[in-house]
């Protein structure tokens, strides 16, 4: 195993503890942060209030690592120190809040899944929308511009 001698000069590493002190001022000021979240059983819903007064509600079942979980485990969640993140300890799982925020709910593979399911769906409008396009003559092709 190769040891590494770190020679920074005490002006160096003031300097980079300065520019940590401020890239995580910044981060306080500009990413969304939880104050509060829990688990509300009778909706099976996970909620999320942030710091700037939004309400967040999701489903378990849209979140990798919660949707196979029993209730007595979405209970037991604890947020952050700093509001960054929901850590169920029993199911090992973390949530980043401004990965909430942006929609992401699990890694890609896992929202590709989740795309995928939600362009199965059907619904009466969807039926009715294709029956009223079989009746045309299917959907429409799409135009080809010259340029």
């Amino acid at each position: 195993m190769t040891q590494h001698k770190w020679s920074l000069s005490d002006e160096e590493l003031d300097a980079q503890i300065q520019k940590a002190k401020t890239a995580w001022i910044e981060s306080e000021n500009t990413e969304q942060q939880a104050k509060k979240a829990e688990y509300n059983h009778q909706r099976n819903l996970i909620f999320i209030e942030l710091t700037n007064g939004i309400e967040i509600n999701i489903p378990p079942i849209l979140i990798e690592g919660l949707s196979e979980a029993k209730p007595q485990d979405l209970e037991n969640l604890h947020l952050s120190d700093y509001g960054r993140s929901i850590h169920w300890e029993s199911l090992d799982v973390d949530l980043d809040i401004p990965g909430i925020v942006s929609g992401i709910l699990g890694t890609k593979a896992w929202m590709s899944q989740l795309g995928k399911k939600g362009g199965e769906k059907t619904s009466l409008t969807k039926a009715a929308a294709a029956r009223e396009n079989g009746k045309k003559g299917g959907r429409p092709r799409k135009k080809l511009i010259n340029t």
